[in-house]
């Protein structure tokens, strides 16, 4: 069975940059609801024949194989969909077929997005046991009237309780929470911030909402908080964080130094990775600025059908231009604190980040403190950060 890592490597550089590893992102589609702001491949389903689901994973796994021969596994992460609704048992036969696919990193690291409902967390103990040695845990907020508001299944004490019960299983574990609900003011939130990270261990995740079409909440016309609240919540939660030794590393994810993601961070830095499952996506690296996109059939039903009758499940695996490369990785590197480092991108592209974007519009947010470009890299300052979207479009246009 693929053991997790039990501690963190020496610094996530390290992890995310070590000689030819391989993330695995495997997506379990299904919730036991749909929340209203959600705009994720998720479903609700009354039941699910979890041996036959179990054995479609285990086949796409086989697939992927050929692609990546002998590459050391970096990281696996279960998401969703809520992948703690699966049974453990499910979850350790995937990493067991992993680990017989592919050669284990020393330091993997085995992460499982979770709800903090009762019936979920009873099953904490057998996930570890399973081989997952970082939970997610998707909290969302700390009181009952706001989880009330995106329609979360469980109440505050629920999670509470779960984090609680983390905290003493698994060597690592980590809470999302969300800012700028609808009606929400910055003196809540600071309240509510402080109270969260005195129960976070090494890594705290806080996403602004936001309202996509299609969502529950996009129908019914809800509206988040205003842009001035918006920057001062921001704002806010950066410095709060920081002061309490959560320094953010991407724009919604702060950790303690060396206990960032490094599943994440690989992705954001360009590794290659493998989607396995329904509508999951994946990258395989096929030489100097040359990458395949693969993306999984969507519908769950159909995704199924299709790698029962022996297909890979694939809805499309399709070549990446350079130039769509070199956007792709400047999209996902400059939401890193650290930026889009110099020395991997012209590995990866050939070309200096700089030769990628906008000139004008580079010397431009340059001067106006957006961003900043030197020997190491291009990244955005915190002021960038701030509007991201509008950095990154003026850069890329």
């Amino acid at each position: 069975m693929l053991s997790a890592s039990l501690s963190p490597p020496a610094s996530v550089e390290a992890a995310a940059a070590a000689a030819n590893t391989l993330a695995i992102y495997v997506h379990w589609p299904f919730c036991r609801s749909k929340c209203p702001y959600c705009d994720f491949n998720s479903h609700v389903r009354d039941s699910i024949d979890e041996e036959r689901w179990c054995r479609a994973y285990l086949a796409q796994l086989l697939h992927f194989a050929g692609d990546f021969p002998k590459r050391p596994v970096g990281s696996v992460f279960f998401g969703g969909g809520t992948p703690s609704t699966m049974q453990p048992s499910t979850a350790a036969s995937i990493l067991d077929r992993i680990a017989r696919l592919w050669p284990i990193d020393p330091n993997v690291e085995v992460s499982l997005e979770a709800n903090p409902s009762t019936a979920e967390a009873e099953r904490f103990s057998a996930f570890r046991t399973a081989g997952i040695g970082r939970l997610s845990i998707g909290v969302q907020a700390l009181d009952d009237e706001a989880l009330r508001l995106l329609g979360r299944g469980h109440t505050a004490a629920e999670a509470l309780a779960a984090i609680e019960l983390a905290a003493a299983i698994f060597p690592r574990f980590s809470f999302d929470l969300i800012w700028g609900r609808p009606g929400q003011q910055p003196a809540a939130w600071r309240a509510e911030l402080a109270r969260a990270s005195s129960l976070a261990n090494d890594h705290i995740s806080v996403y602004q909402l936001t309202i996509e079409p299609g969502t529950a909440f996009h129908r019914r016309g809800v509206a988040t908080v205003d842009e001035d609240n918006g920057a001062e919540m921001h704002l806010l939660t950066r410095d709060m964080l920081l002061a309490r030794g959560f320094p953010a590393y991407e724009v919604s994810n702060h950790a303690r130094p060396g206990s960032e993601c490094r599943h994440n961070v690989a992705i954001w830095q360009g590794a290659d990775y493998v989607g396995v499952g329904p509508g999951a996506h994946g990258r395989i690296g096929k030489g100097h600025c040359r990458t395949l996109a693969t993306s999984g059939i969507r519908s769950p039903e159909r995704w199924l059908t299709a790698i029962e009758a022996g297909s890979d499940g694939l809805a499309e695996r399709i070549r990446l231009e350079p130039d769509e490369r070199r956007t792709e990785l400047l999209l996902t590197g400059l939401r890193l604190t650290g930026g889009v480092d110099r020395a991997r991108f012209l590995s990866q592209t050939g070309q200096q980040p700089e030769g990628a974007v906008d000139g004008q519009a580079l010397a431009w947010l340059t001067d106006a403190g957006f961003i900043e470009h030197d020997a190491a890299g291009l990244r955005a300052t915190p002021a960038g950060l701030l509007r991201l979207n509008a950095v990154l479009a003026a850069l890329l246009a």
